[in-house]
């Protein structure tokens, strides 16, 4: 679904990604972890065009969409949400709904899908009405990612899903995370601080460390791997 070759990122004279490949196979869910710095977020960023690529491919479904126009990459069914989850603060919870399927024209299916956002995320649904800025983090990380599902998505990019969030509630978020992958087939690429949790959901990993990707393996090997134990996992 999602085929990363050479990929190289510079801000400026500093380079982000030196030369990153990896592949995430249709259906399945793939975790990035590594310390902050390491390149996770920018490579999300790259993917989904919202920084240049100096170098290397994307390919996402057999096209080759490097450096297209973030929104061109969203028609075609390759969402991201981002760190920080990015709410429209001013505008209520069914409205960033909405603007999730900005793209789209088919009104049942846009009600459907409000609708299955609302059976995945049931406190949407009891806030429907209120601005999204007066959310917690953990009810705007739930709209962040069902303002996402609005667009049809064949391939989710989820980043940092755990970030600032109350640990009752990131437990939930992964759970519908793992059911979204399983009920809908999307495929799931997802930068996540929490390696533990990050490699438990998965089904394959790789480790960045400045720019690069040190380790990759299924996440069992890897949650094995004693690199990955002492560095990742506090073990």
């Amino acid at each position: 679904m999602l085929e990363i070759e050479n990929l190289e990122v510079a801000y400026g004279s500093i380079k982000a990604l030196h030369g990153i490949s990896l592949k995430v196979p249709e259906k399945s869910i793939v975790t990035l972890i590594g310390a902050n710095g390491a390149g996770k977020s920018t490579m999300l960023r790259a993917i989904s065009g919202l920084v240049k690529a100096r170098g290397g491919v994307v390919r996402y479904a057999g096209e080759d969409i490097t450096n297209m126009p973030a929104h061109s990459i969203v028609a075609r069914g390759l969402c991201h949400v981002p760190e920080g989850r990015m709410v429209f603060a001013n505008l209520t919870v069914e409205e960033n709904l909405r603007m999730g399927a900005y793209l789209r024209k088919d009104k049942a299916g846009i009600a459907a899908d409000i609708d299955y956002a609302f059976t995945v995320f049931p406190r949407l649904k009891e806030r429907i009405s209120q601005l999204s800025g007066t959310l917690s983090g953990g009810e705007q990380q739930m709209l962040a990612i069902a303002r996402a599902l609005m667009s049809k998505p064949r391939c989710l990019m989820l980043d940092e899903p755990s970030l600032g969030i109350a640990p009752i509630l990131v437990r939930s978020i992964f759970q519908q995370i793992v059911a979204i992958n399983k009920e809908r087939g999307i495929t799931i690429l997802l930068v996540e601080q929490n390696a533990n949790l990050a490699l438990r959901v998965s089904h394959y990993g790789y480790v960045l460390e400045t720019g690069r990707v040190l380790l990759e393996g299924s996440s069992a090997s890897l949650r094995e791997n004693p690199q990955v134990r002492e560095a990742y996992l506090g073990d």
